[in-house]
């Protein structure tokens, strides 16, 4: 269906894999199959459909402010995951549903968490237009992660936070990946892309490059009182 009724774009997002996504190291040739597949623009804003396959990060309107992450960045997130046919994932602060679309087609299941109830519908709708019936989007909290759905093989936090992922750390099964982007300050927009990996009960982070996204707020750390 979608190859039909998104033909027009396709050459669009053959030029965005190339130019964009391969030159960024993103080797992984199912994540790049995904890239070209997937119509970026039924997932932004109107205003903003012209620019679906540019590099620049887009603004979602909603309750919460939320940004997509550029195509370059997201999915050499995708491919430090390593996804496999039989994960389950977990995207966090989801948005309108275009990361989780994009594992749709490299794994078992995802399900796209947004703490917006308005972008978290809009995923749905954006699931069911592209009949992705592995994927579903479900509205709540972003640090308490998607309990009645895991463990996870694989969670995907798309935005900069400080880091503060107990909660969701504790839904990734054994050998499980998280991987976000990872910054000092609340507010950054900019940060240190950050894989953790599960084992004998504790994650071990390690970093893998600098990025740039939306700030999200809900994983801040307590503030440290100084004497």
């Amino acid at each position: 269906m979608q190859n039909v009724s998104f033909a027009s774009t396709a050459a669009l997002r053959e030029t965005m894999v190339e130019r964009q996504i391969r030159t960024f190291d993103v080797t992984d040739l199912g994540v790049q199959a995904r890239m070209r597949e997937v119509p970026r623009e039924i997932f932004v804003d109107p205003a903003f459909a012209s620019l679906a396959y540019s590099d620049a990060r887009l603004v979602l309107s909603g309750k919460t402010r939320r940004e997509m992450t550029a195509p370059l960045i997201l999915a050499r997130l995708l491919k430090e995951a390593r996804l496999r046919a039989d994960d389950r994932v977990l995207v966090v602060a989801g948005g309108t549903g275009y990361a989780a679309a994009l594992a749709a087609g490299l794994v078992k299941s995802v399900v796209s968490l947004d703490d917006d109830e308005s972008l978290a519908a809009r995923a749905t709708a954006n699931f069911e237009t592209l009949g992705l019936t592995n994927a579903k989007s479900v509205a709540g909290p972003l640090a308490a992660g998607a309990p009645a759905d895991s463990p996870f093989d694989v969670i995907i936090v798309d935005g900069v936070s400080q880091g503060a992922f107990g909660a969701l750390l504790n839904q990734l099964g054994e050998g499980g990946r998280l991987v976000g982007i990872v910054s000092d300050t609340p507010d950054a927009q900019v940060g240190k892309a950050i894989l953790y990996r599960r084992a004998g009960g504790q994650a071990s982070p390690r970093p893998l490059f600098d990025a740039s996204a939306g700030a999200l707020h809900a994983f801040a750390k307590p503030a440290e009182f100084i004497f």
